[in-house]
């Protein structure tokens, strides 16, 4: 706790020494305490985080790799339980009509692993001390009309969110919250007119000074929001990530490097992802009793794909040679669509139907050419399999194989929500996956029939999900849900559709899996 102090003791003196130059007008204080309990069944223990892989889907052999999965789709485990608690607390201060500050901390705990009560038996503490697992989760500084401009300016750590997050977003209500995202980042908004916004973003994700001269990752946006027509709003944007970290697949002698270079690997450059996207939002009124909405997204990928070509070596996703793809690129496609209906009846009802294409590709086959190459010439690579890479999205559309990254993929989603009761929202959905690209799996595991493969089925599997939500007060809500997965061949057999298509789902058996929670949120 003394990191806590000395970081409290220093944003005093520095308020106070602020407070000098700026008069203080107003303070607000802040917060949100969840708590969810969670658990899996024995065949979706993959979703736990801390699992090492459930075990071995096809063993190593010549020109193919041992490929592994986090998903056993067994009963042989105990399953995962857990509750797990983040806490946030803020504090924003306004110094002038146009000049305010905001600072956030939180903290991620799970109940039993992170605590200052010794053991019962003994009364000895022999936990590893706990130390300062505070973040500072946001911390900026706001400034609008800059320089007397229609221009807001917020510089520091904070959220970052385009359109509804599905490119962009702050990841704060998934299924394990800890992964909601703050950006080191520089965000100007231009308002030129009314309902119109030009927005443009600069963060650092990474910085590797002292390491490397141009190493860093980087994400840069452009984006314009329109609300000016009725009911609607319309948006664009342009969002760019460079990753200038270096890659290599072999770091060896002179003449090594030389050979590699004279036949044309192990040379990466800088990737560049680009990503475009068009969204349209808004409701229609209908039939005199309720109300269409609907939201429409379109997205496209280009650009250099080293980063994720490298992974395409003897060791990474799937590859079979020494060398990744030097030469891998993003030319792929994703859309998120949903139309609802809304009834000004008793319950106010609510349907929808919805749909959702991430595109991908699986290179992985290899017949017996391919492997006699890989097998005989060391300098052979082999094409890579890129799919469409999420980026920061806010959207899990799995509570079992989806963490924001499930790629490779289309979905069908349809479901239903109501108001039964005062306070009381209930909400029933329905969802089919299917892989895009479907898994070439060996037919047998001995080594000299490595390149006798047959396509996996694609049909990932039926999800349900069950859950309500009763807001107490304004303040305190109590959630709880339960899910449930009808697991498909072409999940249990394996498809690449997890890691943004470079993460393998098969596993051993093809049992189905439950999900359950309970959650407590209060915000003040």
């Amino acid at each position: 706790m003394r990191g806590i102090t000395v970081f409290f003791v220093m944003a005093s003196l520095t308020l106070v020494s602020w407070s000098s130059l700026a008069e203080l007008q107003n303070v607000e204080v802040g917060g949100v305490i969840r708590i969810r309990g969670n658990y899996y069944s024995a065949p979706a223990t993959g979703d736990n985080p801390n699992r090492p892989n459930a075990g071995l889907r096809y063993p190593a052999a010549p020109g193919r790799p041992a490929i592994t999965s986090i998903f056993s789709w067994d009963d042989d485990g105990s399953g995962y339980s857990a509750i797990e608690q983040r806490t946030k607390i803020s504090v924003k201060a306004d110094f002038t009509q146009d000049v305010s500050a905001f600072v956030e901390l939180d903290s991620y705990d799970i109940w039993g692993e992170d605590f200052r009560s010794p053991n019962y038996i003994t009364g000895a503490d022999g936990r590893a001390n706990s130390g300062d697992d505070v973040e500072i989760y946001q911390a900026y500084i706001d400034v609008d009309k800059t320089f007397g401009l229609p221009v807001h300016l917020r510089i520091g750590r904070q959220e970052l969110q385009l359109g509804n997050g599905f490119l962009l977003g702050n990841n704060d209500s998934g299924k394990v919250f800890y992964t909601g995202l703050s950006f080191d980042a520089l965000h100007l908004v231009y308002t030129p007119i009314d309902k119109l916004n030009i927005g443009a973003i600069g963060a650092k994700l990474v910085e590797r000074t002292g390491i490397e001269s141009d190493g860093d990752v980087d994400l840069y946006s452009l984006y314009a929001h329109y609300e000016g027509l009725k009911d609607t709003v319309l948006e664009a944007c342009w969002i760019f990530v460079r990753d200038a970290r270096s890659l290599s697949d072999n770091r060896g002698s002179i003449a090594q490097e030389w050979l590699e270079d004279t036949f044309g690997v192990d040379d990466y450059g800088v990737t560049n992802l680009h990503t475009i996207s068009i969204r349209g939002a808004g409701t229609i009124d209908a039939f005199e009793i309720g109300k269409f909405d609907y939201n429409a997204e379109l997205a496209y990928q280009f650009g250099n794909a080293d980063q994720a070509g490298q992974t395409f070596n003897l060791a990474g996703a799937g590859g079979f040679s020494l060398y990744g793809d030097d030469s891998a690129k993003w030319n792929v496609w994703a859309g998120n669509a949903e139309i609802g209906y809304a009834f000004n009846t008793k319950f106010t009802p609510r349907i929808y139907v919805g749909g959702v294409y991430l595109g991908g590709e699986d290179n992985r086959k290899h017949d017996f050419w391919d492997t006699l190459a890989a097998a005989v010439y060391p300098f052979y690579k082999q094409r890579a399999s890129i799919s469409f890479n999420r980026l920061f999205s806010n959207f899990e559309y799995s509570n079992f194989i989806d963490s924001t990254d499930l790629s490779n993929c289309w979905i069908a989603r349809l479901g239903a929500s109501a108001n039964p009761i005062e306070k009381l929202t209930a909400n029933v959905g329905v969802s089919y996956f299917q892989a895009v690209e479907g898994f070439d799996a060996p037919h047998s595991n001995l080594p000299l029939l490595a390149f006798w493969t047959k396509k996996n089925s694609k049909e990932l599997g039926w999800e349900t999900l069950l859950s309500a939500k009763y807001d107490y007060t304004e303040n305190l809500s109590f959630e709880a849900g339960w899910g449930h997965l009808f697991a498909g061949d072409g999940l249990t057999k394996g498809s690449f559709s997890l890691a943004n298509g470079l993460g393998f789902t098969g596993g051993t058996d093809d049992k189905d899996a439950d999900y359950l929670y309970a959650e407590t949120k209060l915000a003040f």
